[in-house]
């Protein structure tokens, strides 16, 4: 059973997904893959314990704190390779970015693999189905390249500016 919320942050509506214990998704609205990784029929229930504790996070967060991701209880559905991707998501510090090839070559040689594709961990990244919580706002191309987020570039560049990033060496790609 997946159990949901909606949830009003500063930046757009959200839907947080919850097993009852943990959080399995955060969505942001016309985000892509919306809701894609929910097992099962999704039933309204706003109070649940988790989420009151995602509430307070995403309220904290957006009042410019600085909330450790280990306080929440998350469970992302998602295969081997995907967990290992957002485990490194997880890492990323707050206001700072890595690039796909970054984390690529983290996890090449976190498996003694010579070689890791940026682009699979693009795809991964792309899927993660707890956004804001689990960073992948915080990844960009090896250019500098403000691109690849399911939430939208728009609201990438408002999370990083959010966090106080320094966005002078990036850019958004010309579409």
């Amino acid at each position: 059973m997946v159990y949901t919320t909606n949830y009003e942050t500063p930046l757009c509506e959200v839907l947080i997904a919850s097993d009852g214990e943990s959080i399995v998704g955060l969505w942001m609205d016309g985000q892509k893959y919306y809701g894609a990784t929910m097992k099962g029929d999704a039933v309204p229930k706003d109070d649940l314990p988790v989420f009151q504790a995602a509430r307070d996070w995403l309220s904290r967060y957006f009042d410019g704190g600085k909330p450790d991701i280990s306080e929440l209880p998350l469970a992302p559905f998602g295969g081997e390779f995907r967990q290992e991707v957002w485990a490194v998501l997880r890492g990323i510090p707050y206001g700072e970015t890595l690039t796909y090839g970054d984390i690529a070559r983290a996890l090449a040689a976190k498996t003694g693999k010579t070689h890791m594709s940026a682009q699979a961990v693009g795809g991964a990244v792309g899927h993660n189905p707890i956004s804001i919580i689990i960073p992948c706002h915080r990844v960009v191309g090896t250019n500098g390249s403000l691109t690849g987020y399911a939430g939208g570039i728009d609201k990438k560049v408002k999370l990083l500016e959010h966090e106080g990033t320094d966005l002078s060496r990036l850019f958004v790609p010309a579409t």
